[in-house]
């Protein structure tokens, strides 16, 4: 499917039924992201339901499923990243109303692609870093003031503490100053005195 490397880069999937298009978005995108192309809505929303991806591209106009289908799909099942409609498709006042996060008509130049990309991935990275520090803060009051065993035994806790680690390596691959972040909130003491 794309261009992987171990490096903790933002994830992104570039979603176009014109092969040739996909693949020269995603080579646009080469060493700002780890790229996955897909040339399908139905693709699109397998590819979606495996992996976690900061951002999709997103074209409207395609056979079979469209990307306004592929759209409303990602929103009713909680896509948790950011989409850019990449289209060729004009847009009319039917867009106010679209859960997308930006909206580039083509053709689309290699600096266009690349800023709106990180634009939605530093936002994203910023978004996500507030959910991780309110859940962390909540599950190190917890970690102060109960003991182990009982910590260990509430499923709500363990739930909140493996979410907070997601969202915490999530936010560190999109955000460039994630640890000096991580660091000041580790600062805080949080324990009754």
């Amino acid at each position: 499917m794309g261009d992987r490397t171990d490096e903790p880069l933002p994830r992104a999937l570039v979603v176009d039924d014109e092969k040739q298009v996909a693949d020269a978005y995603a080579l646009r995108l080469r060493g700002l992201c780890a790229v996955d192309t897909v040339y399908g809505g139905e693709a699109a929303l397998d590819a979606v339901a495996g992996e976690d991806f900061d951002v999709v591209l997103l074209d409207r106009h395609m056979p079979g499923m469209s990307g306004d289908d592929v759209l409303a799909a990602l929103s009713d099942r909680g896509f948790e990243g950011r989409v850019i409609m990449v289209t060729a498709i004009d847009p009319g006042f039917d867009v106010l109303d679209m859960p997308f996060d930006d909206y580039l008509c083509k053709p689309v130049e290699r600096e266009d692609v690349r800023a709106a990309v990180e634009q939605q991935c530093t936002t994203l990275g910023y978004e996500t870093l507030g959910e991780y520090f309110s859940l962390e803060a909540k599950c190190r009051v917890i970690e102060a003031e109960l003991p182990a065993d009982r910590r260990e035994d509430h499923e709500g806790y363990r739930e909140a503490t493996a979410r907070a680690d997601r969202l915490k390596q999530r936010a560190a691959r999109l955000l460039d100053d994630a640890d000096s972040l991580f660091e000041r909130f580790d600062t805080v003491g949080r324990e009754s005195r």
